[in-house]
């Protein structure tokens, strides 16, 4: 009895001391406790996400992969996987597991060593998220502490969800959510139950059971995994087996991008950071939902690449990359070693020529596959000799290849051809009418070789492109789609820049008198400049600013009317989509909202919209444009149809101009609103509705030309081309081409879309030269002279009949203000007759001959400077 009483008295002691040694652990770290609830509004580091209009994913930015996932989608075979292996009783303990503490205490006293963590799944988030890993008895009391004041916040299910979103998983995988991307390429609700136990097995042994670096180890610990699972009855034994047996089907995968567009989440990734700085914009979860159409992106860059491949291919094959081998042949091993080194770039793939023949060659690609390219591959491959000559065609294979050489190859849907990687660049932007809201916007022919992004950054020469405007300040002012300007020499130089200036027409041809619709069709130099001297230099300055041009970039020279100054494509985009919609100035944007990781919008874009409404006729003074998002680019029937036109050529160029490059930015509004809205802004006017739609039906003109041809009286406008492919009539477009071709532009539009192509070389010295014809070459090949009809307008015109294939062809409505008058052809005045030498005309009420014509001559001697010979009214 005595001993007994002794026992109790010890048990006794033992307990109290237990008691107090653990209240008095209490009170030493409760002062360095965190605060538990924290938890209840905790903020997982997830990556920053770029999308596009329609939910596509563009890209995703920050150093840890994360998809946050909800308990209840979670499989449930996954919840037991991962229970049975690091929390059997987690439904069952308040947050602390007293057999698994007693287990690690005994596992220390007979071994001297903390093998065995006891740690729960609660004790783990409460390690995770508040302390760190260090195995100290200190860091162990608090966890015990943290557990138990977790378990009191917190459901099972919370705490639970939070360890499978928190856990690391190996290769920057953080989350079940994301491990399941990154190894398997799946979502969680799509893995098989190998795969489940595979992931589950991860969080105490991330990167040494990883099943990409270590598969071996990481098998058996998945059968551990699946083990344990048999062992507490979760799954059957004929599953395990099944499982155990299953090979390892891991492999990295990258993000799941839906849409590549790296020129548009380079620009919302670098907004981002710039407003929230790097590392709350790469960690807090924030999605970006950009206005860029993935349907239209896609076609947008497929149709750059053609383009920029066919001028490329034109201009001859400039050689291999390098040669292997000249005599003795390299092991087929060390060939596909000496090609891995090699990246392919946009589809371009290097590859070992192996054997020529006749007519085809076959080559050996880095993954050991024997590519055959015949002849219809090869034949393009005439030698480059300059950017203005190239060799005779080619007529056998070994004429352009030799066994040894690496070269580039790729297939361009068709079959495979020879290849190389174009040194031309490339830029395209779209817009929507009504708002700005930028739909398409490829920056560069590759992003992998140039981040610079051409659409924002490089400002080039417009050249043609710009005379649109220079002919909206003339009808604003008098002047009138039928006006005769005087299509002769000038003789009366412009001083301004320090020499004598005199303007030509590309080709050196006049014709005297010439409608101002037929001067912008066809690109009339002379009649440009002309028609600037009419509205004046300052006039002509103040409406180019009206457009959305930065003056900074206007020489005050009558060059700027033939296109000097040097703008962006979305410059050019930005202000074309005035005619498109009717004469507002809508500024582009590309973010439409921002928001949270949990979805709640943060930012929207609020637009200065284009409306036909009345409320648009507010002061401009008064309708500045702000913005919350503060982005960085805030700111009658026609008869003049042609039918089998001639391709006659008649773009001009600009002479004694200057080029240079710099970086611009723009102010920009975003978001979208309905017309008559009280909350709505709305866009200023910067020409009245009836210019736009007199220069858009001129600009239509530049497309279907005009006349009879069957009477010998049709001519071509400069974009004859875009014809041929988009058989509809809502199409308007404008070439452009600076002096010596360094660039090259076509812009245009129907009522939906307004759409601009340049090509160039980024380095500004070079030009874009000549190609000669080539007998058997295709029958759309271009040759001569590059120009924007022949350079830009293809991009442009495949790009555009993708666009708007399928979609109903508009109707073109003149507004009120517009009528029509039949007018003599070749004095643009009235007549009364009906045949092939009269059409309708359009006119802005008010502005319409009064004179009819006769059958008089001008006997003036056109050649001669006058100012009275300019204008033939």
């Amino acid at each position: 009895m005595k001993w007994f009483k002794r026992i109790l008295i010890a048990i006794f002691s033992l307990t109290l001391l237990g008691v107090g040694t653990i209240v008095a652990a209490y009170f030493y770290v409760l002062p360095e406790l965190p605060d538990v609830n924290s938890l209840k509004t905790v903020k997982l580091q997830t990556p920053l996400r770029i999308y596009s209009q329609d939910g596509l994913l563009i890209s995703q930015f920050g150093e840890k992969r994360r998809i946050p996932v909800e308990y209840e989608d979670v499989p449930q075979q996954l919840i037991n996987a991962v229970l049975d292996t690091e929390d059997a009783r987690f439904f069952e303990h308040q947050g602390i597991d007293p057999i698994g503490i007693i287990r690690a205490a005994v596992i220390l006293v007979t071994t001297g060593k903390k093998s065995q963590g006891a740690s729960t799944i609660t004790q783990q988030v409460a390690r995770g998220f508040f302390l760190s890993r260090e195995k100290t008895y200190i860091r162990k009391t608090k966890e015990i502490f943290l557990a138990l004041k977790i378990e009191k916040a917190l459901s099972k299910e919370e705490i639970l969800t939070l360890y499978l979103n928190r856990s690391f998983l190996g290769n920057r995988a953080y989350g079940v959510g994301a491990a399941a991307q990154v190894y398997y390429g799946k979502d969680l609700a799509q893995l098989s139950l190998p795969e489940m136990a595979m992931i589950a097995g991860l969080p105490q042994a991330p990167s040494a059971a990883n099943p990409i670096r270590n598969s071996n180890r990481a098998m058996t610990r998945r059968n551990w995994v699946l083990g344990r699972m048999l062992e507490k009855r979760n799954i059957t034994e004929t599953q395990y087996q099944e499982a155990i047996n299953a090979p390892i089907t891991a492999k990295y995968h990258g993000a799941e991008i839906d849409l590549y567009a790296p020129y548009v989440s380079e620009m919302a990734r670098d907004y981002m950071v710039n407003k929230y700085g790097e590392e709350d914009a790469y960690t807090n979860g924030y999605n970006v939902y950009t206005t860029i159409s993935s349907d239209l992106q896609l076609k947008a860059q497929s149709a750059l690449r053609d383009n920029v491949f066919a001028y490329d291919q034109r201009h001859g094959y400039r050689g291999a990359i390098s040669t292997l081998w000249t005599d003795t042949p390299l092991a087929t091993s060390d060939i596909i070693e000496n090609l891995k080194t090699t990246s392919a770039v946009q589809g371009i793939m290097p590859a070992a020529v192996m054997s020529v023949s006749e007519q085809q060659a076959t080559l050996l690609n880095t993954k050991g596959e024997e590519v055959v390219i015949q002849w219809n591959g090869l034949k393009w491959a005439r030698k480059f000799i300059n950017d203005r000559r190239q060799g005779k065609p080619p007529k056998t294979a070994a004429d352009i290849l030799t066994v040894g050489e690496k070269v580039w190859i790729r297939d361009n849907g068709e079959f495979w051809q020879l290849s190389q990687i174009p040194q031309v660049s490339s830029a395209t932007v779209s817009l929507e009418p009504s708002d700005g809201a930028i739909r398409t916007l490829v920056g560069g022919f590759s992003f992998s070789q140039s981040q610079y992004n051409r659409v924002t950054q490089a400002k080039r020469q417009l050249g043609s492109n710009i005379k649109p405007f220079i002919y909206a300040a003339a009808l604003e002012k008098d002047y009138t789609l039928a006006t005769l300007i005087n299509n002769a020499p000038i003789n009366k130089p412009d001083t301004r820049q320090g020499t004598a200036w005199r303007p030509k027409n590309s080709p050196d041809i006049y014709g005297g008198p010439t409608r101002l619709r037929i001067g912008l069709a066809q690109s009339i130099n002379v009649m440009s400049v002309r028609t600037m001297r009419h509205i004046g230099l300052d006039n002509t300055i103040d409406t180019l600013v009206d457009f959305g041009f930065d003056p900074a970039d206007l020489p005050r020279n009558e060059s700027v009317a033939l296109g000097s100054p040097s703008v962006t494509p979305l410059q050019v985009a930005t202000a074309f989509n005035v005619f498109t919609n009717g004469g507002y100035l809508v500024e582009p944007y590309y973010i439409s909202k921002v928001t949270d990781s949990y979805d709640n919008v943060i930012e929207k874009a609020s637009p200065a919209l284009a409306c036909t409404s009345d409320v648009n006729e507010v002061d401009d003074a008064t309708n500045k444009t702000t913005n919350s998002i503060d982005d960085p680019f805030a700111a009658m029937a026609n008869e003049f149809v042609s039918s089998q036109q001639a391709p006659v050529e008649t773009e001009n160029s600009l002479d004694n101009t200057l080029a240079s490059a710099e970086t611009s930015s723009n102010n920009s509004d975003t978001g979208i609103a309905a017309c008559g809205d009280e909350n709505a802004r709305y866009a200023p006017r910067i020409i009245s509705e009836q210019t736009a739609f007199l220069i858009t039906e001129a600009l239509k003109s530049v497309i279907w030309g005009g006349g009879n041809w069957s009477k010998g009286t049709g001519w071509n406008g400069t974009a004859w081309r875009a014809s041929r492919l988009i058989k509809r009539r809502d199409i308007a477009g404008k070439t452009g081409t600076t002096n010596e071709s360094r660039d090259t532009w076509f812009s245009g539009f129907n009522p939906t879309l307004t759409s601009t192509f340049w090509v160039g070389f980024d380095d500004h010295s070079r030009k874009l030269g000549r190609t000669s014809w080539v007998a058997d070459g295709p029958e759309n090949q271009i040759s001569g002279a590059e120009a924007g009809a022949k350079t830009a307008g293809p991009g442009w015109n495949d790009f555009m009949n993708q666009a708007l294939t399928g979609t109903e062809e508009v109707a073109s409505i003149p507004p009120k203000g517009i009528i029509s008058a039949r007018i003599d052809l070749a004095s643009g005045k009235l007549t009364r007759k009906t045949d092939y030498t009269t059409s309708f005309e359009y006119f802005i009420e008010g502005t319409e001959p009064t004179e009819y014509a006769t059958e008089e001559v001008i006997e003036d001697d056109l050649f001669i400077e006058n100012p009275a010979d300019d204008l033939f009214q």
